[in-house]
């Protein structure tokens, strides 16, 4: 899983489906999340996940109304259709990924 930039971010919101897990490095919870999310993505290798501090960018979580981390940013085709904040397993979010393509 790769950190985005912000250009990152906004370009992503021109793709089909795009993933964005966002986090704070000092948040406990946010390292496990954060590896289930690399485990899901070294499963499906052609799947982008991008993840963002949101201490460096507190503008995102004020943009898309984000209320804690971990949250992970759903976008179809530019609008934003689900938040995540509780992750549950591997399987569960690997079938929360699946279900949007």
């Amino acid at each position: 899983m790769e950190e985005w930039t912000r250009e990152r971010i906004e370009n992503a919101q021109a793709e089909e489906i795009s993933y964005l897990y966002l986090f704070t490095p000092l948040c406990g919870t946010c390292q496990v999340a954060g590896k289930m999310l690399s485990v899901i993505t070294a499963l499906t290798p052609d799947m982008h996940i991008g993840k963002a501090d949101l201490n460096y960018m507190p503008d995102i979580a004020e943009k898309w109304g984000v209320e804690s981390v971990p949250c992970l940013l759903i976008f179809k085709k530019g609008n934003l259709e689900e938040k995540l904040y509780a992750f549950h397993s591997v399987p569960y979010l690997l079938d929360k990924i699946k279900s949007y393509g």
